[in-house]
């Protein structure tokens, strides 16, 4: 890998983030509303005067550009506001959250890669045997299926027919004080549900593509060629044809990376996780611009850095790429 090659997609991604923020910003100032109006009911009244010192203070009164260059100016800083509605810095509400979102994400990505790319290997074995029927069935079902649905039947499933993990936050109080490994062993329990929910419907996906894309890749000369030669098949799956099959599911897991995030809004509703998806849910409602920007800035950044990643896992995957 050239670092010439690196230097360019850090620089797309810098521009690529400026539009972001500036589309961010003027999206959510031109919708309908006043957030001084809802400042303004939190406090308990709503008079002139009121108003006006609200939107002086936040400099809700300023010309749209000038709010915009003061916005732009502050993010180049590390500073992305003043929430609202927490009365917080929006950079602080961020880092309080940030890790549990990318425990959540993270979690189910990698899930519903391995588990799916592994299902979709073995489907392609015998493309018309039981298991690559059942494989289409499971994958057609958990493609379609919502994921808050899906979260709400685990629940059911697990909080009171078989009450075996917990619903409901990322920690138990009661371990709050407890040894390291205890409180991680703690989180990984919450961890279950909030991370299968979240994973099915992407492993589905993904068993589907690798299916797919292994039966393209052993029907090619070269995998015929090392059969003759007496390979053995785990070796011609995983060694031969996964590495060449690996694109098409790199190129997925990249892409699909941003509604990982944009799902973990709903799953970390569902099962209360104390993640940016919460956030950004809770601002909403209140509609607090300055975190609602922060959280999607954020987000952006984080899918940005998720498709180098991509593109660099590209050159490992195939040396054609590496001298480019």
């Amino acid at each position: 890998m050239s670092v010439s090659f690196l230097l360019r997609r850090l620089f797309y991604g810098l521009i690529l983030m400026v539009g972001v923020v500036i589309l961010n910003f003027m999206l959510i100032r031109l919708a309908p509303g006043d957030p001084a109006m809802v400042i303004a009911g939190e406090m308990g009244g709503a008079t002139d005067e009121i108003l006006a010192q609200i939107r002086t203070d936040y400099g809700l009164d300023k010309p749209l550009m000038t709010q915009l260059w003061i916005y732009i100016s502050g993010v180049a800083q590390g500073d992305l506001g003043q929430s609202f509605f927490f009365n917080q810095p929006v950079a602080t509400l961020i880092a309080q959250r940030v890790l549990p979102t990318i425990l959540l994400v993270i979690t189910a990505q990698v899930l519903s890669i391995v588990i799916g790319v592994f299902l979709g290997v073995i489907a392609a074995r015998k493309p018309n045997g039981i298991l690559s029927g059942f494989v289409t069935v499971v994958a057609t079902i958990g493609y379609a299926v919502p994921v808050f649905w899906t979260g709400i039947m685990l629940i059911v499933l697990f909080a009171s027919i078989i009450p075996i993990f917990p619903v409901d936050g990322m920690q138990s109080m009661r371990l709050r004080g407890a040894s390291f490994w205890v409180q991680a062993l703690d989180v990984a329990h919450h961890l279950v549900l909030p991370a299968l929910t979240l994973a099915l419907i992407y492993l589905a996906q993904y068993a589907r593509l690798s299916r797919a894309s292994m039966m393209d890749v052993l029907g090619s000369d070269y995998i015929r060629t090392a059969r003759a030669k007496g390979a053995g098949e785990r070796a011609i799956l995983f060694k031969h044809a996964l590495r060449n099959a690996a694109l098409p599911i790199l190129t997925v897991a990249g892409m699909q990376f941003g509604n990982l995030i944009s799902g973990a809004l709903l799953v970390e509703t569902v099962f209360n996780w104390p993640g940016m998806g919460r956030l950004a849910f809770d601002s909403i409602l209140r509609r607090d611009y300055p975190t609602i920007m922060g959280v999607l800035f954020f987000a952006s950044a984080m899918v940005v850095v998720a498709n180098i990643i991509t593109d660099l896992s590209y050159r490992w995957a195939d040396p054609r790429l590496k001298g480019q």
